[in-house]
């Protein structure tokens, strides 16, 4: 249980997949500027990213290490998360149409999402079980959930800014993005530390 506790503190602090290893920088910058979608966007990412990693890990261990053609994981695995995604939308849009509103145009771009594609083969790349896997997408979801509110929360307060004219639009929201990323790198060692 120690174990699977510190699995989530470091994927959702230490190992962020958005502020500490720039994976899915493209929904972050893009879908932060309100909460409901930053929010939205999140939760579908977080059931993404445990969904793929169910599926990929036993193709991993079952199908590619076992044939030796590992060299094919990262072709394997998109094509995995693109079709689940699809399948998510399909199943969504006919037995629960009002989650498939909800979720609306944030299914698609999961898509392309690098930050589930980067969960699934750092869950290999760690030697984690099955269960560890299943546990860090989860952590690594929230940690996605935690900088996209966080995130749109300094977006909010951008908006009501007077930057100077060099800074205003993308570059002052770069600059923020940077300030936020650097605040998560002091939780470096923090996890290691509470649970030797």
């Amino acid at each position: 249980m120690v174990k699977f506790v510190s699995i989530i503190l470091a994927a959702v602090l230490v190992n962020n997949y958005v502020l500490r290893q720039f994976l899915g920088i493209c929904p972050f910058l893009g879908v932060s500027k309100d909460l409901k979608n930053a929010t939205g966007m999140s939760i579908a990412v977080v059931f993404v990213m445990v969904i793929a990693t169910a599926v990929t890990y036993p193709i991993q261990k079952a199908l590619l290490e076992a044939h030796n053609l590992g060299y094919l994981q990262t072709i394997v695995f998109i094509l995995v998360i693109a079709a689940l995604v699809q399948f998510v939308e399909i199943a969504l849009k006919k037995f629960v149409p009002a989650l498939y509103r909800a979720l609306g145009v944030y299914l698609p771009l999961i898509t392309t999402n690098c930050a589930v594609l980067g969960v699934t083969i750092a869950n290999i790349d760690a030697k984690y079980t099955y269960a560890e896997s299943l546990v860090n997408a989860l952590g690594s979801g929230l940690g996605f959930f935690l900088a996209m509110v966080i995130f749109t929360g300094v977006r909010s307060k951008l908006e009501n800014s007077r930057p100077p004219k060099a800074f205003e639009g993308l570059p002052i929201t770069l600059v923020a993005a940077g300030i936020v990323s650097l605040a998560f790198f002091g939780f470096g060692g923090i996890v290691e530390n509470l649970f030797k």
